[in-house]
């Protein structure tokens, strides 16, 4: 089914809805409203892959700065696959990508030789866990002593400098514009935990998601100076909400695996996180659940 008519353009608003079906479709999870933020994060970013205007398949590759870019988004339509449609889209955001110091992907167990050809090496394995809730907080211990000790703020209540300045010592570079978009936008709900000095020291956003079959929630990012203060806010956020929630581990946070199985979270599947040049040296022993997968 190979076209010459193929053409590789910007992602424009009208596609966002066939991209967020194609994900969830592939089991992605998307969350309402994140292939727009992900959009408004890098405008040369988002790619749409077409055969006479109509779209086939689609890849983020987003520079956060020269120092660190994200490939994810890699989907082509089913009926189209196994013409080299994914294989141009994927040398196209290469190209684009080619001056970044680190580039970083999260890659399918069965994807993982296909990205070493591209000089992708493996780093750590991303988990993502599942429980189901019922409008409950998660049983955790010494719940009265954090209330009393921390002060928990929601949305608007929330500082956007004091967000920014805590993550930008946690993530490998700064990234305001998609973090801002992120705990703005109108689904869901965004807790910030903070000391009586007036300094965070975690928060994180729950938003809804769209399964495969029905809906859901996702967590992420979240993000605490401490486990106990990371199920904290776990445990608030989840009391306001019904159904399957899902949350991204990443694998270089050896406490993150403890947390949840102590939390009666099931890990449901993994993948890779994999990068091409000098692999970021941040510590990630605070980052308790990613923000998503498809931007890192």
């Amino acid at each position: 089914m190979k076209n010459k008519d193929f053409n590789i353009r910007k992602l424009l608003v009208d596609d966002i809805d066939t991209v967020t079906n194609w994900a969830r479709n592939e089991g992605f999870a998307p969350g309402l409203g994140d292939v727009d933020i992900y959009r408004n994060t890098d405008n040369q970013g988002l790619w749409i892959g077409s055969i006479n205007d109509k779209p086939i398949g689609c890849i983020a590759g987003i520079k956060y700065n020269q120092l660190y870019g994200f490939l994810g988004l890699f989907i082509i339509d089913k009926i189209y696959r196994g013409n080299g449609y994914g294989v141009q889209l994927w040398r196209h955001v290469l190209n684009k990508l080619d001056t970044i110091d680190c580039i970083g992907i999260e890659a399918a167990l069965d994807r993982i030789n296909d990205y070493e050809k591209w000089g992708f090496k493996s780093s750590s394995i991303t988990t993502r866990w599942q429980i189901s809730c019922f409008n409950q907080s998660l049983n955790i211990t010494n719940y009265d002593f954090y209330s009393k000790k921390y002060i928990l703020l929601e949305g608007s209540e929330i500082p956007q400098d004091m967000i920014q300045e805590y993550d930008k010592n946690k993530e490998y570079t700064p990234r305001p514009h998609f973090l801002s978009d992120w705990l703005s936008h109108q689904s869901g709900t965004v807790l910030a935990l903070v000391n009586k000095k007036g300094l965070c020291v975690g928060f994180s956003r729950i938003r809804p998601c769209l399964l495969r079959n029905g809906s859901g929630y996702r967590i992420g990012p979240l993000i605490a100076d401490t486990p106990d203060l990371a199920s904290y806010l776990l445990s608030n956020l989840t009391s306001h909400y019904s159904g399957v929630i899902l949350i991204d581990s990443p694998g270089r946070n050896t406490e993150s695996n403890k947390l949840f199985r102590s939390l009666n979270f099931e890990p449901i599947s993994h993948t890779v996180r994999m990068y091409r040049g000098n692999q970021p040296s941040i510590s990630m022993r605070e980052i308790y659940g990613l923000a998503c997968l498809e931007l890192g």
